[in-house]
């Protein structure tokens, strides 16, 4: 392959010829441990000190809200886990190779179980941070990993880790542009919780009546599911089905509402076990573990469609009970601690069709229902957009990173 002017080849690949190749130990004067000897023992509920673990860990970024706390006495105690702003921990169980950089606000804590690359003035530490959330760098931790039931690896072989380097000033250039970026991706995230929690409120407000949309009076009544709803209305079956091929929806295939994928199945003759046969807008009620990540509003009008089931299918009358309105309240408290009353000393987590049947729901008269239901969707729609403009971003900076931390952009 030929090399462009200013390129050169390497272990690593093609890089600027001003840029060298440096193992993990010759970055970094230090690599160590955090504390891995029963860090337990050294909870303390009046403890001020977070002490981090992975799971306080995502790229870059530090979420000390959940770590358990120690003393300042058993902070001093510890020196060589103690985390100083500037150093970098990356997570060497469960998700091994996820690295952040310790934010000031967190200067002085203290680290369980993760690897902790010091600090020092001959690197930026944001850069060497991207570097090992690379696609380059998590493949080396991959190579090294061990483990089944959770993925690890040993220090002793991420010391060893290649990198390719720029000069110093250029690793300033490229921390600050990809920090600009995480900046932005922070801002949607925050953007997101905050849209998610106003949904919540609205929810708790509009579907138990506490505030009224404009223009509605009436009373409203409580009244079972079963009443106003058909439940699992067509099984798949008959003679008549066999040789069709079928959209099917798994458990697995719904997330937060949303239909991330199906497959199909063709049925030669009639099947063993009876499927839901779906129409659009029907309601899918996850019943084997019931969640709310299972849930869906099935909307499609093309297609044959059916489900599995661990779903109980509502079908709504229409003109008498909106099936977003019905859809919405399996998020809702009121409905949430009816399923938990039911599965209270079960020791399998799931719930009948007879179940949803006796599940008991605020109703108003169908119009209110249908604006309460538009409401919702329009807060859905903003929330869906915004989701999708964080994923754009995330795809962006991934982009940037394959670009700058190759050298195949430069900045300097």
């Amino acid at each position: 392959m030929e090399v462009k002017s200013g390129y050169k080849k390497t272990e690593v690949g093609v890089i600027p010829q001003d840029w060298t190749i440096k193992p993990l130990k010759r970055i970094s004067p230090s690599q160590s441990v955090g504390l891995v000897i029963n860090p337990s023992t050294y909870f303390d509920k009046a403890g001020t000190v977070p002490l981090l673990v992975g799971s306080n860990v995502s790229e870059n970024v530090i979420d000390s809200t959940t770590a358990n706390r120690i003393t300042k006495a058993s902070n001093e105690i510890l020196p060589a886990s103690r985390l100083a702003a500037g150093d970098l921990v990356t997570v060497r169980v469960g998700e091994p190779g996820v690295t952040a950089v310790v934010p000031p606000e967190l200067d002085g804590c203290n680290c369980a179980s993760m690897m902790i690359v010091r600090q020092h003035p001959s690197f930026d530490s944001h850069w060497l941070c991207c570097m090992m959330n690379s696609q380059h760098g998590r493949k080396q931790v991959e190579h090294v990993q061990y483990g089944t039931a959770q993925k690890q690896f040993n220090i002793s072989d991420a010391v060893d880790f290649l990198y390719p380097v720029p000069p110093l000033p250029e690793q300033r250039a490229i921390s600050g542009a990809l920090n600009d970026v995480d900046a932005l991706l922070g801002a949607l995230d925050n953007l997101i919780v905050k849209k998610r929690n106003l949904k919540q409120a609205a929810m708790q407000q509009l579907l138990t009546g506490k505030t009224r949309l404009p223009g509605f009076h009436g009373e409203w009544s409580l009244k079972r599911l079963g009443d106003v709803v058909e439940t699992d209305p067509e099984n798949l079956g008959s003679s008549t089905d066999a040789g069709f091929t079928f959209n099917y929806i798994s458990l697995e295939d719904v997330d937060r509402g949303t239909l991330t994928g199906h497959s199909e199945q063709v049925f030669a003759q009639s099947p063993s076990r009876a499927r839901r046969k779906l129409r659009n807008n029907d309601v899918l009620v996850s019943t084997v573990r019931p969640n709310l990540k299972s849930h869906l509003q099935f909307q499609h009008q093309n297609g044959n469609w059916v489900c599995s089931t661990g779903f109980c299918v509502i079908r709504c009358k229409e003109g008498e009970t909106n099936p977003g309105y019905v859809f919405f309240h399996l998020f809702a408290a009121c409905v949430n601690r009816q399923i938990d009353t039911l599965l209270t000393g079960s020791n399998y987590p799931a719930i009948n069709s007879g179940d949803v049947r006796a599940l008991e729901i605020p109703f108003p008269d169908y119009t209110e229902q249908t604006a309460i239901t538009e409401v919702l969707s329009d807060m859905d729609a903003e929330l869906a957009a915004l989701e999708q403009r964080r994923a754009k971003t995330h795809a962006l900076k991934q982009g940037m990173m394959q670009e700058l931390l190759t050298g195949r952009t430069r900045l300097v």
